[in-house]
């Protein structure tokens, strides 16, 4: 399944430095803004020591990891709702991704020009915070007009439930606060999914420090911290220049020494991707044979034809069962041969809620 994060920031807080540590493409990082003027998109290999594992006991012709796209999108102004800037093509590039990372500036250097003269991650954070609740409210307000009048004359119970969603979406916007902060059941939230609000996606701050600040944090770093306590989103602390450090090194053993030497035991960036599949409710589950060992990414919660559906489409419309085999078995009794002597590999039918790490083997028929 194709997952896309997008970075955005203030311009000249690392956003395009962490987007290089992060990706297989170069963005380019210069001081000033808008170097990034059209989004550069990066693919990102999920780290996995499964997949690793699995790939000793199996013996496999390739690995085959899973991954996510990552947007490195135009910096942001104030302003921007209104067209300021690149605030039109920011915007619509955001819309278009499942979740945000937000960079912040939490470290100071008299060499890189902050836009606004001065370091201040919360104001930043609220800068762009409130461009994209004004555009979201500017949506909220369009859709309202339209549903209004059928939801008004009380015989279309469906534009009723809508309106009265609209009306809780606009409220808190126009207080200042993001569409995720309104809580919603889960059938309610699919009659506005149409909307794609921005405030809406699921968020995480990441606070972009000195090298000195890695490990614990700095001021700065609380202050964010504060700001969001009422707030349903993950934070991160990653000193980016040192994630471009790590990345120039060629060799495992050069990356985990330097780690070592400035107090990490893993770079910022495995951190960063393990954080992102958390924000957006994902798992992986594995096929092991061979030919390949591979990862597959499946939202929490998924059944067995809808994670078949991920390896091809035919799987899950002639789903018909699974064959299982957990993580900890395989690993623990070396081989598939084994695990079925040992009464360890289960046949799951279409109702099985597949669990993260699994070993998964479809029967199919079309």
């Amino acid at each position: 399944m194709a997952l896309q994060c997008g970075i955005v920031g203030l311009p000249n807080v690392g956003k395009s430095t962490l987007f290089n540590c992060l990706s297989n493409a170069k963005a380019q990082a210069a001081n000033f803004p808008f170097c990034t003027i059209e989004p550069n998109v990066g693919v990102i290999t999920v780290p996995d020591e499964r997949l690793n594992k699995l790939s000793e006991l199996v013996h496999p012709q390739r690995i085959v990891p899973t991954t996510v796209e990552i947007v490195d999108i135009a910096g942001l102004v104030k302003g921007a709702s209104k067209g300021e800037g690149l605030g039109n093509k920011f915007l619509a590039n955001i819309r278009e991704t499942d979740a945000i990372l937000h960079i912040l500036r939490c470290f100071d250097d008299d060499n890189i020009t902050h836009v606004d003269g001065s370091i201040n991650p919360v104001r930043d954070k609220e800068i762009i915070d409130t461009e994209l609740q004004l555009k979201d409210l500017e949506t909220v307000e369009s859709r309202i007009s339209k549903v209004q009048k059928q939801a008004q004359t009380g015989n279309d119970k469906t534009a009723k439930t809508i309106y009265d969603i609209l009306v809780q979406y606009r409220t808190a916007l126009q207080q200042g606060k993001s569409a995720r902060t309104v809580v919603l059941d889960p059938l309610d939230k699919k009659l506005v999914k149409d909307l794609y609000l921005l405030t809406d996606k699921p968020v995480m701050y990441i606070c972009n420090v000195d090298e000195a600040s890695a490990v614990n944090g700095n001021a700065y770093v609380e202050a964010v911290k504060k700001s969001i306590s009422d707030e349903n989103a993950e934070i991160l602390v990653v000193a980016a220049a040192t994630e471009a450090d790590i990345a120039e090194l060629e060799t495992y053993e050069e990356r985990q020494m330097f780690l070592e030497e400035v107090g990490l035991s893993e770079s910022g960036v495995s951190r960063l991707i393990r954080a992102a599949y958390h924000l957006l409710n994902l798992q992986t589950y594995f096929t092991a044979g061979v030919q390949e060992v591979r990862a597959w990414t499946f939202e929490k919660g998924w059944k067995a034809p809808q994670c078949a559906g991920v390896i091809h489409t035919d799987f899950e419309k002639g789903f018909i069962r699974a064959e299982v085999i957990k993580y900890l078995d395989f690993t623990t009794l070396g081989s598939e041969a084994a695990c079925k002597e040992a009464g360890k590999m289960n046949v799951e039918g279409k109702e099985y809620v597949v669990q993260d790490g699994d070993i998964m083997h479809f029967r199919f028929n079309v």
